[in-house]
């Protein structure tokens, strides 16, 4: 249940002067499960706000919640959503000055079935995507749902050249190439661990291509090769060893992840090689440098072992 220390359930006029849900803004939760082609729906009750329609599980955010938090807290309360069900994709914002509703896009990672679990629903079910616009859509949603559809497939990819962002710092990779490609994956994962995602202008999905896109929370790859070949994938980057040359192997994932349907960009400098993977389909391509700015410093000594932790 809500705790109403900190809840923000009240009505509040937003500087274009319609009246929203929510002190602190809102949030709700378009769960996408991919062997259903369905997002979750909720269609809402008589006496709620634009009552029986339909749309997402989500309502006010608590003070200080953080807009993820509330979108999941929201659907675990009014649709049953089980704890690590959901993986995050992207977060879209709808400000209306003064007034905020975040959609938490996300990929159901593990299968459920949706619960009626307080007042607030006449009924929650998996609607195939080519149904949805056949349902009487809550009118936010019904806005929101024409640019977040596209949104709704294969995860989104960023490809990184390991080579390309390895060789851009003098710092002596060239005396452990290997070594140096373990430090950039686990750069890299610490990164995806520590951090809210990535801007979507990183992606080029930005305005005006996806207006109110925020963040996005893609799958990364990391194209290594030579001396580099064989390091084991983390949990969050997926390794990639070339059998060759690494720029073939890049603009290849590039074209399978194309076919596919993903929105892949991939993070090079190296001038030929950002002509081939434009041609093979990429989105968007970054300079080494963007990323760099970014990553979580690596260590310039090795960790200490065996010291005691305080």
């Amino acid at each position: 249940m809500s705790d109403l220390r900190n809840s923000g359930d009240a009505w509040v006029t937003a500087d274009d002067g319609g009246r929203y849900w929510g002190r602190f803004g809102a949030a709700g939760l378009l769960a996408y499960d991919h062997a259903r082609d369905a997002i979750l729906l909720q269609h809402r009750v008589t006496w709620s706000d634009h009552g029986d329609t339909w749309g997402i599980p989500g309502g006010a955010r608590h003070e200080g919640e953080g807009a993820i938090a509330g979108a999941i807290r929201e659907s675990q309360e009014e649709a049953g959503v089980p704890d690590d069900a959901v993986r995050a994709r992207y977060t879209h914002v709808l400000d209306r000055g003064g007034w905020t509703y975040t959609t938490l896009i996300a990929d159901v990672i593990t299968p459920f079935e949706p619960e009626i679990t307080d007042p607030e629903s006449h009924a929650l079910a998996w609607v195939p995507l080519d149904q949805v616009d056949d349902l009487p859509l809550h009118p936010a949603f019904a806005t929101s749902w024409q640019l977040l559809r596209p949104l709704l497939g294969p995860p989104p990819t960023v490809v990184v050249d390991a080579a390309n962002v390895i060789g851009s710092v003098p710092n002596g990779w060239w005396k452990d190439r290997r070594g140096a490609a373990v430090r950039l994956r686990d750069r890299l994962t610490d990164f995806v661990h520590t951090r809210d995602g990535i801007r979507a202008g990183f992606l080029d999905l930005a305005e005006p291509r996806v207006p109110g896109l925020e963040r996005v929370y893609p799958d990364w790859i990391l194209v290594v090769e030579g001396s580099a070949r064989g390091i084991e994938s983390t949990d969050a980057v997926h390794v990639l060893s070339a059998e060759e040359t690494g720029d073939d192997t890049i603009v290849g994932a590039v074209e399978m992840l194309k076919a596919g349907g993903s929105i892949t960009t991939v993070v090079t400098s190296d001038a030929e090689l950002r002509v081939r993977v434009t041609a093979a389909g990429a989105t968007a391509i970054r300079g080494v440098k963007k990323l760099l700015r970014i990553l979580p410093e690596e260590l310039t000594e090795p960790p200490v072992t065996g010291a005691l932790e305080l």
